[in-house]
């Protein structure tokens, strides 16, 4: 795991979004693993602009989200679908139809869990799986004490979650209190990972999930185990990291940073 820090989340945001252009241009039929919340709204909106600007081509691409709420259809505006669609998809040259959120209104969960997985699997695995990570250390809804090798699953979510996303719905009370969501091992499947990670408040946790021990209670922190994961932060993010000086000399001599730096 290699960590980069950068002067602000704007530019933490930037080098983020160049890894996920540069990796599609690479392989324009590049599958990705999608995040939603509040630090991936300014991400989605670069990539819209390299997209619309530097006619960076979704045409070819498919994604594949973490998860979705239990009981909402697509066309709920707090839906994940609803916001993938309004933050990136509508913005994009991307074909919707290679887009894929779990069925939030499915009658039976547990098929379509795992029909989800059959999905990932189908389409060659997820190629880069883009991850933030909560304030209690969880990715995607895998929240604390989740099985490290768990696979896609309905997940229901902690009062903490509750409390934090709640307030983004017209009617707080009518957040659902499941999800389905990607397993760990499922997201430990994908053969690249990067986590973005911005603002002061997810210092303490970003800390504890990439400098402390691995555990269940902070799902974040298997991303230790994986081969080929980057953490991009900024600076206020990162003032808990005991690395740091290290950090900085990976990224201003490895050969592989050089066109980032």
């Amino acid at each position: 795991m290699e960590v980069i820090i950068k002067p602000s989340a704007e530019s933490a945001v930037k080098l983020t979004a160049e890894l996920i252009g540069d990796a599609v241009r690479m392989r324009p039929e590049s599958v990705l693993g999608l995040a939603t919340g509040r630090t991936m709204e300014s991400l989605y909106a670069e990539l819209s602009r390299m997209c619309r600007e530097e006619k960076l081509d979704f045409s070819l691409t498919r994604t594949f989200n973490l998860d979705e709420y239990i009981g909402l259809s697509g066309d709920n505006i707090n839906s994940y679908r609803y916001y993938m669609n309004y933050h990136l998809f509508n913005n994009i040259n991307i074909d919707k139809r290679n887009t894929h959120l779990p069925d939030g209104m499915a009658d039976d969960v547990i098929a379509e869990a795992a029909r989800y997985e059959d999905e990932i699997e189908f389409a060659g695995g997820i190629d880069i799986q883009l991850l933030g990570i909560g304030s209690d250390g969880h990715i995607g809804f895998n929240e604390p004490l989740s099985s490290l090798s768990s696979r896609t699953r309905a997940k229901s979510l902690t009062p903490e979650t509750y409390e934090q996303n709640s307030p983004l719905f017209d009617n707080p009370d009518e957040m659902p209190k499941r999800a389905f969501t990607m397993g760990v091992g499922t997201i430990l499947d994908a053969r690249r990972i990067i986590m973005l990670v911005t603002g002061a408040g997810k210092a303490d946790i970003l800390s504890k999930a990439v400098e402390g021990p691995l555990t269940a209670m902070i799902t974040g922190s298997a991303i230790q185990l994986h081969p080929n994961a980057v953490v991009v932060c900024d600076e206020a993010a990162a003032t808990k990291l005991v690395g740091r000086k290290y950090y900085d000399f990976v990224f201003q001599n490895e050969p592989e940073w050089e066109p980032y730096r």
